[in-house]
């Protein structure tokens, strides 16, 4: 019986510690697999959920003031957003007809401004500087991506904002 019972303990303990490494594993995995990705709509189609485990991590970082840290991988993630939509420009399709990963990145993109406005609310001024740098071009890389998706919107939305 105690044979089982230790057995089963181990158990348990591995189990733990599997899913203790869980998210950095399974962002290790999506992060490889992006980039190895070479078709950029499917590199865009990734991001959604490399976005998700590395804003994990860059919570956890925040919230363990490693800051620094935390602030690397949210540039990193912004470099990885910039990238897909250069790769899809690049393809010049109309995102508007086919929007099959412009669509996946600007809500990949508008989710993460919604998390660093999340972050930015327990820091200084000081510290939410270089996060918020970042933040104004992931909001520019959101404009565009909206743009590209509804581009008759677009003059529209630029007369409201000079007749407001």
């Amino acid at each position: 019986m105690r044979s089982f019972i230790a057995a089963s303990g181990a158990i348990v303990a591995a189990a733990m510690l599997s899913l203790a490494s869980l998210p950095q594993d399974r962002g290790a995995e999506l992060r490889s697999r992006f980039e190895q990705e070479t078709n950029p709509v499917q590199k865009a189609k990734l991001l959604p959920s490399l976005g998700e485990a590395e804003f994990e991590l860059i919570r956890k970082d925040a919230e363990a003031d490693r800051l620094p840290d935390a602030l690397a991988l949210l540039r990193q993630y912004r470099d990885q957003a910039e990238s897909c939509a250069k790769g899809l420009d690049d393809t010049k399709v109309d995102a508007e007809k086919h929007p099959a990963g412009f669509k996946q990145l600007q809500i990949s993109v508008q989710e993460s401004l919604r998390r660093v406005d999340a972050l930015l609310v327990n820091m200084t001024g000081d510290e939410q500087a270089p996060f918020r740098d970042v933040r104004n071009d992931l909001e520019e890389l959101n404009q565009h991506l909206i743009e590209r998706l509804f581009p008759r919107r677009a003059p529209e939305a630029q007369k409201h904002a000079t007749s407001g």
